[in-house]
């Protein structure tokens, strides 16, 4: 993905649109009028060898306009956060985190391991408490000095 996610060997939603990475939403608009109405799989009806690469544009043009015309969802994917199977508590959690980072870049601020520590242990607590997580504790702690060990 481009705009600071993942890199990987399918093109980016904005390349998909044909975009900069720092486009406007209206142009954003603009770019998916356009390429829904060249690769619209009805206009293609007539040549049955480009309706199939017509169908797949535009499936690729519909699922890149969803993503960076919503807000929520584009922030998360020029971050490489975003992953369509998610849910929204997911999205939640990880918008928090991205927040309290541009936050932080603003203050211009460093801060020491603990501190850090201690924000993400709030916010864990924090996403504890919702609803979703009320049937049972869960024990998350975090050490900045570890390696993660992830269980997969």
């Amino acid at each position: 993905m481009e705009g600071g996610g993942i890199k990987s060997t399918f093109p980016s939603y904005y390349e998909i649109l044909g975009v900069a990475v720092d486009s406007s939403a209206e142009k954003i608009r603009r770019a998916y009028h356009k390429l829904a109405m060249k690769w619209h799989p009805d206009r293609w009806t007539k040549d049955p060898l480009r309706s199939v690469e017509a169908k797949r544009r535009f499936q690729q043009i519909q699922e890149a306009y969803s993503v960076l015309s919503d807000q929520r969802k584009r922030s998360m994917y020029d971050v490489g956060l975003y992953d369509t199977e998610e849910d929204e508590g997911y999205f939640d959690f990880v918008e928090e985190m991205v927040s309290l980072m541009a936050q932080t870049r603003r203050e211009e601020k460093q801060y020491s391991l603990e501190e850090l520590q201690t924000m993400v242990n709030d916010m864990v607590y924090e996403f504890q408490s919702e609803p979703l997580f009320q049937n049972g504790p869960m024990d998350m702690k975090f050490d900045l000095n570890q390696p993660v060990d992830w269980p997969y």
